[in-house]
């Protein structure tokens, strides 16, 4: 996809507009420029990785595309959907189990029968674990519950910062299928990775230094 030019976003809200516009985005960080004016947008059926060395600013574009951060930001964005951000840190309270912390994260994005919470843990392998006290699970058994979240949202864009950190191979694949599935449906992602998607679908780079590339 080419940048916009002046002008050029779409009337958020309206059929066929982006689910996501950023204009002249650029973030400072302690005196050192991440990267500078970046326009884009992300529409129904994108898959976007965000691509860029350590310290490149994926994890700060990110949360600035959810608009959870605004220090050192300039420019301007537009969402036009409800999002699911997911974070690189798991969230999920030790002394909880996965039912009551999965439960606990989607309060406030609908509500959900106990039935949809199991069925949503058991998707993610976690089946026979729903009750156990979340300190007992390892790292990736705590992504899993975070990313059960994915089965229950009803939101079209989804933002995801390292998903497949911790998941084994088997996870990685399942959740792969999950975001083509969600694009597919008319949904978007824009993630953050270190492994580049191995899926038969079309997955657009967002490379800090260069902007969205088609």
């Amino acid at each position: 996809m080419s940048r916009p030019g002046p002008g050029a976003l779409c009337t958020l809200g309206e059929a066929g507009g982006p689910l996501l516009a950023a204009r002249d985005v650029s973030l400072e960080r302690g005196g050192r420029q991440l990267f500078t004016r970046l326009s884009f947008e992300v529409h129904g059926g994108h898959l976007v990785q965000i691509e860029g060395a350590n310290g490149a600013g994926k994890t700060s574009l990110l949360r600035i595309l959810a608009g959870l951060s605004r220090h050192g930001f300039e420019g301007r964005v537009q969402r036009g959907a409800a999002l699911l951000y997911l974070g690189h840190a798991s969230g999920v309270k030790g002394l909880l189990s996965p039912r009551e912390n999965l439960a606990w994260h989607v309060a406030g994005e609908g509500s959900y029968s106990a039935a949809q919470i199991e069925a949503a843990l058991a998707a993610v392998g976690l089946y026979g674990y729903e009750d156990v006290p979340s300190n007992t699970l390892s790292a990736g058994q705590h992504r899993r519950v975070n990313l059960a979240r994915l089965h229950l949202s009803r939101s079209p864009l989804w933002l995801l910062d390292e998903p497949f950190t911790a998941i084994d191979r088997r996870g990685v694949g399942e959740l792969e299928e999950l975001l083509v599935a969600h694009a597919e449906r008319g949904g978007a992602v824009v993630f953050t990775s270190h492994q580049p998607l191995r899926v038969n679908y079309d997955v657009r780079a967002l490379c800090l230094l260069r902007g969205l590339l088609p």
